[in-house]
């Protein structure tokens, strides 16, 4: 096995995330529709209507779009610069970017993870777009880093 240079890893580590990054947030502010983002996170709740299942089928409809989003992007980035990508890696790197955007975009994890490290009023701040969203993001930004290390493994085309 080809031993791949350690800046080709991070090069093509720096451009696969700039284009997972660019992806997500095209997907989560473009592409989820305006009812799986206000459904995703429901809890059964008889008083306000809500059920989970129906959160449930909202965020698995958002993270089909959302990882298809990202595979797209991925997969012309890396073709346009010359980035070999392994179908095991990739899919590898969509399975850990979908668990991971759908349990945090479920809204009540990431709400009791919050509470657990003192984080409670920080993500109470500011409504539905203050803490809880930027404690999301920095899930979902920590989850690509993941994905990409997975993807930018792989032997750089020559």
């Amino acid at each position: 096995m080809k031993t791949i240079p350690t800046a080709t890893r991070a090069g093509a580590f720096a451009a696969l995330y700039a284009l997972t990054r660019a992806a997500a947030d095209v997907a989560d502010h473009w592409v989820q529709s305006d009812g799986q983002a206000t459904t995703k996170g429901q809890v059964d709740d008889p008083e306000k209507g809500t059920t989970a299942a129906a959160g449930r089928r909202a965020c698995l409809a958002h993270v089909g779009s959302y990882v298809g989003t990202q595979a797209a992007a991925v997969a012309v980035g890396a073709k346009v610069l010359g980035i070999r990508i392994t179908p095991g890696r990739a899919v590898a790197a969509l399975a850990v970017s979908a668990v991971t955007h759908y349990v945090a975009d479920r809204r009540e994890p990431v709400r009791r993870l919050a509470e657990a490290t003192g984080k409670g009023r920080f993500y109470n701040l500011g409504g539905p777009l203050g803490g809880a969203y930027l404690l999301d993001q920095a899930i979902h930004h920590a989850a690509e880093s993941v994905a990409v290390a997975i993807l930018a493994t792989a032997t750089p085309r020559t």
